[in-house]
């Protein structure tokens, strides 16, 4: 009865994991919203590419290019923020896992946030985000490439 117990626990626990590390890889997308607030200080046409060196359900490492913006800027998420309640963090159309990490810009507005969504269809969606005298605010859809 015991091992069928601890079977049955491995099965729960376990089972209705999905191994974040199958997005490892190359990410790339359109940015998408047509909302003015959407799209600040990014260009309409404006595209991203998403490195995924290492991921794992405590963290996420890699290098993030939106053209006309920034070029392969390293990002690694936010430790605290991994430690926190926020390392659970969901909104609207579940995202299997949110990470979030600070890009840096070289257009001398400082870094930004970037929110980082994994999603079960294979897909990702990155929200990047700064406000100050240079605010940002771009979504984009990636996909695998």
């Amino acid at each position: 009865m015991r091992l069928a117990t601890l079977v049955l626990f491995a099965i729960v626990a376990f089972g209705g994991c999905n191994d974040v590390r199958a997005f490892e890889g190359t990410w790339k997308g359109p940015r998408v919203g047509d909302p003015a607030p959407l799209h600040v200080g990014v260009a309409m046409t404006a595209t991203a590419t998403m490195s995924i060196d290492s991921i794992d359900t405590h963290g996420v490492r890699g290098a993030l290019s939106i053209s006309g913006l920034v070029d392969a800027a390293p990002f690694v998420s936010i430790e605290g923020a991994e430690a926190d309640v926020l390392s659970g963090i969901s909104f609207g159309g579940a995202p299997l896992r949110v990470y979030l990490a600070f890009v840096p810009i070289p257009d001398g507005g400082g870094e930004a946030l970037a929110v980082i969504a994994l999603y079960d269809e294979r897909r990702i969606e990155v929200r990047v985000l700064r406000g100050g005298s240079q605010p940002l605010y771009g979504i984009f859809a990636l996909a695998e490439g």
